[in-house]
């Protein structure tokens, strides 16, 4: 689990910071990341949570509606966060304090849920692994986070820059990288003080799922607006479902 938090934490950080000693963006190559990154998440999605979800043997019509739930409720996030978390980035000069607030507030909820994700891996072996059943502790699904938080950091970090002091871009970007990490060691510790139930952490992770569902695809359409042909992201996209299904079955 500490490592699980250190990796989140300082991928972000060391994302988000890379904006300082950047002189130049790439919209190109940033956007293939972004496209990587996408594909990776939503075929981890596919391959590995979506089955689990729907093997616990809760209802799944319920599942169903709450993978719905989540993923509307990630369109309600993205209207906070104007899609930083899917690699917007708007500079405005003349950004309002209510502005950052907003944005940071999205995506720390944003952030704080998908690290939920990771709390099974702290309860394995312990006597609640038998009432969670959810094996989310695979380190693919970790790896998928680790690739989404990376630019939505940088993306955070170039546009509160735009607007902010190097100081309080740095102190904001801390802010959004302990996000994730204190949602895993949260939920972890609700878990193993039976605080939340076998139906609870269902219905938690359906809304994680649905909001993976929702940034993964909306990067797709994003990527090709005016649906052209393009070689490079077709191939960036193969490349990142081959790397999920090699680390889903064979690592």
């Amino acid at each position: 689990m500490i490592l699980n938090f250190l990796l989140l934490f300082l991928t972000a950080m060391a994302s988000g910071l890379v904006v300082f000693f950047s002189p130049v963006f790439r919209e190109r190559y940033f956007k293939l990341v972004l496209v990587f990154a996408g594909s990776y998440l939503f075929s981890i999605t596919v391959l590995h949570i979506l089955p689990e979800l729907f093997s616990e043997g809760f209802s799944h019509a319920r599942m169903g509606l709450f993978i719905l739930i989540g993923f509307l409720l990630q369109q309600v996030l993205e209207f906070w966060s104007s899609g930083v978390e899917h690699g917007h980035i708007h500079k405005h000069s003349s950004e309002t304090s209510k502005g950052v607030l907003t944005l940071m507030l999205g995506l720390f909820i944003h952030a704080f849920l998908e690290g939920t994700l990771l709390s099974h891996g702290a309860v394995v072996g312990a006597e609640s692994q038998d009432m969670v059943g959810h094996n989310h502790s695979n380190q693919s699904v970790l790896l998928g986070i680790i690739m989404h938080k990376g630019p939505a950091a940088f993306a955070l970090a170039a546009v509160l820059s735009a607007s902010l002091s190097k100081r309080w871009t740095i102190i904001l970007l801390t802010l959004f990288a302990l996000a994730s990490p204190l949602g895993m060691f949260f939920s972890s510790w609700f878990i193993h003080n039976g605080l939340l139930s076998k139906e609870g952490i269902s219905i938690l992770y359906g809304l994680v799922t649905g909001g993976f569902l929702h940034i993964s695809t909306t990067i797709f359409f994003e990527s090709s607006p005016h649906h052209k042909f393009q070689l490079n992201k077709l191939l960036v996209t193969f490349l990142a479902a081959g790397l999920a299904l090699i680390s889903e079955y064979l690592m």
